[in-house]
């Protein structure tokens, strides 16, 4: 059982990073082998149009065509049992760097026929954790919904099953003295983070498990 987590953010021991380490412990403790990729690490872009994945008869059909750092993360996907993907929010959106993956991981296996299918080898479990700023009531002003429906939507679509964990009102500074952040209240922001932010690891550790079962 390989299970593989993919790290959206810049921070490497952060929030987001966080979450995908105790998804990785959870799955460990069933036994399964266990990866972290922080995407900030690789040089890559986005798709890059080249239609190599739907060339009839092409030898890339199917697959993303481009060679880069991305290549190999794509191939052990393929190889993997599972797959939990993490990002920040940013302007109502993951971050520029999973937006980037995302197309990578996702167009060369999804098919223009009609109806479109997936052309992934396999049925996996997905996942993906979203850690975010801004409170619950706050995250509606930014149609968070929509874009975490329509994200799972698209792993299901392609690998047969998708769960999501939302993180909210994450505490984002060592030091909030040492920065101009005025519109938060630091002492809520620790509050939360003593609170509530131990139940969100606890919630991505059973996620785990349930992704080694």
């Amino acid at each position: 059982m390989n299970i593989i987590a993919i790290n959206g953010s810049p921070r490497k021991n952060w929030n987001t990073a966080t979450l995908l380490e105790k998804v990785l412990e959870g799955a460990a403790s069933q036994g399964a082998n266990t990866t972290l990729v922080h995407l900030y690490d690789l040089n890559y872009k986005g798709c890059r149009s080249c239609f190599a994945c739907k060339t009839k008869g092409g030898k890339s059909y199917g697959t993303c065509a481009v060679n880069d750092d991305v290549s190999p993360i794509l191939k052990k996907i393929r190889e993997a049992d599972g797959l939990i993907l993490g990002s920040p929010i940013y302007f109502g959106t993951v971050s520029g760097e999973m937006k980037s993956f995302m197309e990578r991981l996702l167009f060369s296996v999804l098919s223009y026929t009609d109806p479109p299918v997936s052309l992934f080898p396999k049925k996996i479990q997905t996942g993906f954790i979203y850690t975010m700023n801004v409170t619950e009531e706050q995250s509606m002003n930014f149609s968070l919904e929509r874009h975490v429906a329509l994200n799972e939507s698209y792993l299901k679509r392609i690998f047969g099953a998708s769960e999501s964990l939302l993180c909210f009102d994450t505490y984002q500074f060592d030091d909030y003295s040492k920065v101009i952040a005025d519109r938060f209240d630091p002492e809520k922001k620790m509050k939360r983070r003593k609170e509530v932010f131990p139940k969100d690891c606890e919630k991505a550790f059973q996620m785990g498990v349930r992704f080694a079962h």
